[in-house]
């Protein structure tokens, strides 16, 4: 069953997963690592990768573990947003 978020908490919702995509891009980044080098890492798509550093997606708790995990950062690291 889906999740039924009203209007506040969609807008949450899109602000949390802005702020992780950027986080995600700005570690990426650090490292030197393009999104297609990345993506191939943790075996999902480039685009899923671009998706998610814009906020248009929602990873799920594993793809977050693998991304840490090759990013060499602990998972709350990876998804302290400030």
């Amino acid at each position: 069953m889906a999740l039924q978020l009203n209007p506040s908490e969609q807008q949450d919702k899109m602000q949390v997963q802005k702020k992780f995509g950027k986080r995600l891009a700005e570690i990426r980044n650090k490292k030197n690592i393009t999104q297609e080098k990345f993506a191939f890492e943790i075996g999902v798509d480039r685009t899923y990768i671009s998706y998610i550093e814009r906020g248009e997606r929602n990873p799920s708790l594993y793809v977050l573990w693998k991304m840490a995990k090759h990013l060499k950062v602990s998972l709350s690291e990876l998804t302290d947003l400030g």
